[in-house]
């Protein structure tokens, strides 16, 4: 199923808008990361915290999500097709792989939230999250650049794809 060139350009475009979103808010999220490192001051360190949690709901898993669904759907309604090419698989599974962890990591961030918002709790047991913040942007590198550059390559089901189209064209 191909997509017409009209919807083929909105999905592009809201694909690249959620995906560059995406790595915006990680640099985000990174940002307020450092205070947890860097500051001597409680309130500070608590407030990192407690913004953390909302940037990660309102911002990191809506961009992820659309970024995700609006791979797949071009995937799905160009030529590239969703398991043809290694590129496109490869950013398949690296964007569900950060896609899911980011909904895993969400408990935790939000356990943290509630911690910093206890005056009473020692916000200096709390780790911090630049290790997740930092592996994503990394992760999502990796996609990026290979939807930039399209190596070539096919996987064995996209050159059996392509050999029974060529069959199939020959016949007729």
């Amino acid at each position: 199923m191909q997509m017409s060139p009209a919807i083929r350009k909105l999905m592009l475009t809201i694909h690249i808008t959620s995906s560059v979103g995406w790595v915006g808010a990680i640099a985000a999220y990174i940002a307020i990361n450092v205070p947890v490192y860097v500051s001597d001051d409680e309130q500070t360190v608590r407030a990192a915290y407690l913004v953390m949690e909302p940037v990660l709901r309102y911002a990191l898993l809506p961009l992820a999500a659309v970024a995700l669904v609006t791979g797949i759907v071009q995937a799905l309604g160009t030529p590239w097709g969703l398991l043809r090419h290694y590129w496109v698989t490869i950013s398949l599974v690296l964007t569900t792989f950060a896609f899911v962890i980011l909904v895993l990591h969400l408990p935790a961030v939000e356990a943290n939230a509630v911690i910093a918002a206890d005056p009473k709790a020692d916000v200096d047991r709390l780790g911090g999250d630049l290790f997740h913040a930092v592996g994503g942007l990394v992760v999502l590198l990796v996609p990026l650049v290979l939807n930039i550059y399209k190596p070539r390559g096919m996987t064995r089901y996209g050159w059996r794809r392509a050999q029974d189209r060529r069959a199939t064209s020959a016949r007729s």
